[in-house]
């Protein structure tokens, strides 16, 4: 099956208390579609970059089963960019540099060859650009999953909810969460976030695993401990790839399918975070992703 993913693909120049690269490989659709190519072997993506973005990732995507038909590339523009720095808690950071650049226009478009795509995954981007994505396609896909975040809840919250209602999975973390439904509690906060049109809701824990929710079934995966953690970048979007390359694989879209999906994502996510930009995404093997599973399965499972 198909995955279309839409999503920044950028630049970042990021800090850790564990090393400082500059202007290396990001953006959330590179990351999603990165991890999904494990899975997923027929994936399509939209976006935008200047022509300041090397030949050589989108041949590598491309490689990756990624068909780039969709990423459009503006001459003499540049790349969005992102600079942050992150505390020593890993979890807290802060936003030095956003130069929006050629995504201050993007104006997606989706190739026709996209338009009967099986599944979607919306990375996180304006709530307008992700309704155009939807209201394009010819069909509608058997699950649309989106990402969004507290900014767009603080400046676009009307369009916000009007594209949570045409999805079918939500991801946000625990803080937006609480944000978006006005209550503490993640159970009541699920609760309340069906209510706006969601089938599935996960909530993101960072370091401390995700939640995934269905009528009134939870579901939790935790985080694998690991020795070293270098770059929390891109986690959320590793995830989302591993999440919905799973379930594009598997073509299966039931509850138990996305509990597994929601393990699948948690350890791609585990190997993000083990190096800078896509530096470990490049070079997972079977073997090492075999093993990375069953350490997951390994955390949860007991005899009673």
């Amino acid at each position: 099956m198909s995955l279309l993913t839409v999503g920044t693909v950028a630049f970042d120049s990021i800090e850790t208390p564990f090393g400082k690269v500059d202007k290396v490989i990001g953006g959330a659709a590179t990351y999603i579609c990165w991890a999904a190519s494990y899975f997923c072997k027929q994936q399509h993506l939209v976006s935008v970059i200047g022509d300041d973005w090397p030949d050589r990732e989108i041949v590598a995507l491309n490689k990756r089963g990624v068909d780039t038909r969709g990423l459009q590339i503006i001459p003499g523009e540049k790349s969005f960019f992102w600079a942050g720095k992150y505390h020593t808690d890993l979890n807290q950071r802060d936003t030095l540099v956003t130069d929006l650049n050629v995504l201050a226009d993007f104006d997606p478009v989706l190739p026709e060859a996209y338009q009967d795509t099986e599944y979607l995954m919306l990375g996180n981007l304006t709530p307008e650009i992700q309704m155009t994505v939807i209201r394009q396609m010819e069909r509608r896909p058997k699950l649309i999953a989106m990402d969004t975040m507290n900014f767009w809840m603080d400046v676009a919250m009307d369009g916000l909810l009007q594209t949570i209602r045409m999805v079918d999975v939500l991801t946000i973390n625990d803080e937006e969460a609480r944000q978006l439904s006005g209550e503490y509690s993640l159970v009541k906060a699920a609760k309340k976030i069906f209510t706006l049109g969601p089938k599935y809701l996960v909530i993101k824990k960072g370091e401390h695993g995700a939640l995934l929710f269905h009528q009134d079934e939870v579901f939790f995966a935790p985080a694998l401990p690991l020795l070293e953690v270098k770059d929390p970048t891109g986690a959320g979007d590793t995830f989302a790839g591993g999440f919905m390359g799973y379930i594009a694989k598997t073509d299966d879209s039931s509850f138990e399918n996305l509990k597994r999906a929601l393990i699948y994502g948690s350890a791609m996510a585990s190997f993000c975070v083990e190096e800078f930009s896509l530096d470990r995404l490049r070079t997972i093997t079977d073997v090492q992703l075999q093993i990375r599973l069953n350490q997951f399965k390994n955390l949860v499972h007991y005899n009673l």
